[in-house]
C-alpha cells in the first residue's frame, strides 16, 4: 500500500446460500437495516449505527458449498446486557453473557450461516477501584 493512502473503513464481505435469509436474520434478529438486496446480482447490504456487512453468494464454479469462517465478526456495543436480554432467546448461543479475563463482557452466537458472531464491551471497574 502506498504511504499516506488510508484505509477509510472494513466492510465484511460473507459469502452465504441465501441472500434473503440472512439479510431477514440480521434485519429481524439484529435490528440491522437492509441498504441493498439484488439477489441477481448475488449482493446484498445490511447496515447498524453507521457499520455494515456485506453478503454475496458465490459465482458459479466457485467451490463453494457452505459457509467456512475461522475466525469471527466482533462487534463493541455500549450496552451488551440490553442486546443479550433481547436476542438472547432467538438465538443460537455459543456461549453466553460472562465477563472475560481480558477486561471485556461479552457474548458469542451464531448467525443462520453459521458465522460466529460476537458483543463486547469493556468491564467497567467497580467502585473503589482505580
Amino acid at each position: 500500500m502506498p504511504r499516506g493512502a488510508k484505509i477509510t473503513g472494513v466492510v465484511p464481505m460473507l459469502w452465504v446460500p441465501d441472500l434473503t435469509d440472512a439479510v431477514e436474520y440480521y434485519v429481524e434478529t439484529l435490528g440491522f437495516k437492509c441498504d441493498a438486496l439484488e439477489p441477481d446480482g448475488h449482493w446484498a447490504q445490511v447496515t447498524r449505527d453507521g457499520f455494515s456487512l456485506m453478503f454475496a453468494l458465490p459465482y458459479e464454479g466457485w467451490d463453494f458449498e457452505e459457509p467456512e469462517f475461522t475466525g469471527s465478526i466482533y462487534f463493541r456495543t455500549d450496552k451488551v446486557d440490553a442486546i443479550w436480554k433481547r436476542i438472547k432467546a432467538k438465538v443460537n448461543v455459543c456461549y453466553p453473557i460472562e465477563d472475560m479475563d481480558y477486561g471485556m463482557r461479552e457474548f458469542g452466537i451464531y448467525d443462520v450461516n453459521g458465522y460466529l458472531l460476537q458483543f463486547g464491551q469493556p468491564v467497567e471497574a467497580e467502585e473503589g477501584e482505580d
